[in-house]
């Protein structure tokens, strides 16, 4: 389990206090110091979840990007690509995965140099459970109520969206 640390105040808005001294407004460096700091929450909560099923985060979502796949295979760098992740960083996923025999490799006939990670039934079985450990985590975020969750995804989705991170030309696919 995830021990709270027990600050005696909060970090981020003793630094915003700083902050607002010697820069100005802070309303930005707390929300995007508090979004880190969240990821930073989540992350152990979910690598404590999944850690029972030999799972890291990283790996449970190369998992999951291959049950949701029509063929139950991708080409590395499609995983790299929407894991927002370096090709190096697929690389070590996929060899614990194959060492946990949760996923194969092949080539990728469509692509010489290529090649493609295959989930296995043992992967398909790990995920199922790692999921249910995620779900009843309520993905960590059990201390936000459901409306809440809408609206924080709202907002987050506006920050990606005016990054780029999708062409608001397409479809919800």
């Amino acid at each position: 389990m995830v021990r709270p640390l027990g600050l005696p105040f909060d970090p981020i808005e003793r630094a915003g206090q700083t902050w607002e001294k010697r820069f100005g407004p802070a309303s930005s460096m707390r929300a995007a110091t508090s979004v880190f700091r969240v990821q930073q929450i989540l992350l152990a909560r979910f690598d404590d979840a999944l850690r029972p099923h030999a799972l890291t985060f990283a790996r449970y979502e190369v998992l999951v990007l291959l049950t949701f796949s029509r063929t139950g295979e991708l080409p590395l760098k499609v995983i790299g690509s929407r894991l927002m992740v370096h090709p190096t960083s697929v690389t070590n996923a996929i060899d614990r995965l194959v060492a946990a025999g949760y996923v194969r490799r092949r080539p990728n006939p469509d692509d010489g140099r290529g090649v493609l990670a295959c989930i296995t039934e043992d992967g398909r079985q790990v995920v199922t459970a790692a999921t249910s450990a995620l779900t009843d985590l309520d993905f960590g975020l059990a201390d936000v109520p459901e409306d809440e969750r809408t609206a924080l995804f709202d907002i987050l989705r506006r920050v990606r969206m005016g990054a780029g991170d999708v062409d608001e030309n397409t479809g919800p696919d």
